[in-house]
């Protein structure tokens, strides 16, 4: 049975495509540019999350989810990656995680894993990562919207339209942002 899991797992893709709809409001050279002070970039964020995910859940149930083969300083250096380079790292890290959730099912959940060295059950495990990704698609999001400024378009209710969703109540449309927005870089 997967009931819980695939609660999570729709959790996880939701924020995947928060993220994604929101870089895909950026140009190139928006990935690269610092929060206010010093701060961290769109780039960098999502070279963590996918240094992160493919760390934890490459082999989430045998070895420890901290691998000796992640950079993780290296995901927070400033970097000039091309976006396809960046792309690529984020869905190395996602494609574990959803490789690894759907070999789990609900039983799994009080199974133990090892996450830099501490022990942890599985929804432990998966609790503490999404808060994680959560946390930083949300940086995401917010470092995508202060770059775009008044061009942002947004993912979920825009400002001063509450009382019409209120009326006519849909889902988050994050996804079809993405796709339109492809569709509008392609054109030029």
């Amino acid at each position: 049975m997967r009931t819980v899991l695939t609660s999570i797992e729709q959790e996880y893709r939701r924020y995947k495509t928060l993220a994604e709809a929101a870089t895909a409001q950026l140009i190139d050279d928006q990935l690269h540019e610092p929060a206010a002070g010093d701060g961290n970039t769109v780039a960098a964020l999502m070279a963590h999350l996918g240094g992160n995910l493919a760390s934890r859940f490459t082999d989430f149930l045998t070895t420890d989810g901290e691998k000796p083969w992640r950079e993780r300083e290296e995901e927070f250096a400033r970097s000039a990656l091309a976006r396809e380079e960046i792309i690529r790292r984020w869905d190395r890290g996602w494609n574990a995680l959803f490789g690894t959730l759907r070999n789990l099912d609900d039983g799994d959940m009080h199974r133990t894993v090892i996450i830099g060295g501490t022990p942890l059950t599985v929804a432990a495990a998966l609790q503490r990562s999404l808060a994680h990704t959560a946390y930083h698609v949300g940086q995401i999001v917010l470092l995508a919207r202060g770059h775009k400024g008044e061009e942002w378009t947004f993912l979920s209710i825009p400002p001063r339209e509450s009382e019409s969703y209120d009326a006519s109540p849909t889902l988050e449309k994050a996804l079809d942002h993405v796709g339109r927005l492809k569709e509008e870089r392609e054109r030029g």
